[in-house]
């Protein structure tokens, strides 16, 4: 069995032979990316740290992802002088065809689970572009301009999934993307208004990706635990929590296990950085039996960068081992074989 296939019985629950994995090195990756260009418009011409949308992203000495410093529409009156990304800018996706093209040559790339990425889907492009207060302050006045905002961010992101489904169609298999939304002890908006506000969107967006044959894959941070059964609803396939600690591991494994496949590993905050390898072998136990099921429904992500999490590199290679070690589906296949 390819690792794509792999990949798609657990993410489906459909009795995967071993545990897939996302991430790490090419030894153990199941997963390839495709991934299309930013266009940046002319008034970006000569800043630095600018994306397409304008944001103006700020870095530490220490490297990092960069937090958005520059927020182009605090005033949404703005919004129709606005350079607008067009989804439809055939520069966008100039190299998407030699990515294509280069997996299927290669026997190794061929095999793995193809997926797209998305940085910033829509809560956290509102915020970039609009503000975290404002977008917080608009959306409890209920105003048409955040509603416009929300849905030009949610009429871009449609388009670029056609756009790639054109070039690319089945031989993607995902739609990946983030949407940060809680904080560390609950979500960062009232499910009531995720409901009424978000789920919308991302059923709009989720159903485009279906449209394509695609599984929808999400990373959130922080206890979402109160949006995954609107996320569920709405299409999701995939969950990517990497604070399982704080997302509370039985409650996650009794409220959804089943329900929908996640990518998790341990927890990044409290438990890689402590760096204790009888808590990371008992955490990778229980997160696999817990949230995962007999027939699939668990993968073991990765958090790239040990060092802006304080953990010893040697320790994730140890929870790297363990959780293969460990493995429930290569168990019961090879027991079943036996």
């Amino acid at each position: 069995m390819t690792p794509r296939e792999n990949m798609r019985r657990a993410i489906t629950f459909d009795s995967p032979e071993r545990l897939p994995i996302n991430g790490y090195d090419d030894t153990f990756n199941d997963v390839i990316g495709i991934a299309c260009d930013e266009v940046l418009p002319p008034q970006a011409d000569g800043r630095t740290g600018v994306d397409q949308w304008l944001c103006q992203w700020a870095y530490t000495d220490m490297p990092n992802m960069g937090q958005v410093k520059g927020h182009p529409l605090e005033d949404l009156r703005r919004m129709d002088a606005f350079p607008w990304p067009d989804a439809d800018d055939p520069r966008r996706y100039a190299g998407v065809p030699a990515q294509f093209r280069a997996i299927e040559i290669d026997p190794v790339k061929h095999g793995r689970y193809r997926v797209t990425w998305f940085f910033m889907l829509l809560w956290e492009r509102m915020q970039a572009l609009h503000g975290f207060e404002n977008c917080m302050i608009a959306m409890m006045e209920d105003t048409p301009e955040i509603h416009e905002l929300a849905d030009r961010i949610t009429a871009y992101d449609i388009g670029v999934i056609r756009n790639l489904y054109r070039l690319g169609g089945a031989q993607l298999d995902s739609f990946n993307f983030s949407d940060d939304w809680g904080t560390e002890t609950d979500l960062m908006v009232s499910p009531a208004l995720f409901r009424s506000f978000f789920y919308p969107r991302y059923q709009r967006i989720f159903q485009a990706a279906h449209d394509c044959g695609w599984q929808v894959w999400m990373h959130s941070c922080g206890k979402i635990n109160k949006a995954i059964p609107h996320l569920i609803e709405a299409g999701v396939n995939v969950l990517n929590m990497q604070q399982p600690l704080a997302n509370g591991i039985e409650e996650i494994g009794r409220d959804f296990s089943g329900k929908v496949c996640f990518e998790t590993l341990c927890d990044i905050q409290r438990t890689l950085p402590r760096g204790d390898r009888a808590e990371i072998a008992a955490q990778a136990e229980a997160l696999m039996r817990q949230w995962g099921t007999p027939t699939g429904g668990f993968i073991l992500g990765d958090y790239g960068d040990a060092v802006a999490i304080g953990a010893d590199p040697m320790i994730k290679s140890f929870m790297l081992e363990t959780f293969r070690k460990q493995d429930p589906w290569r168990q019961r296949r090879v027991k079943g074989e036996e």
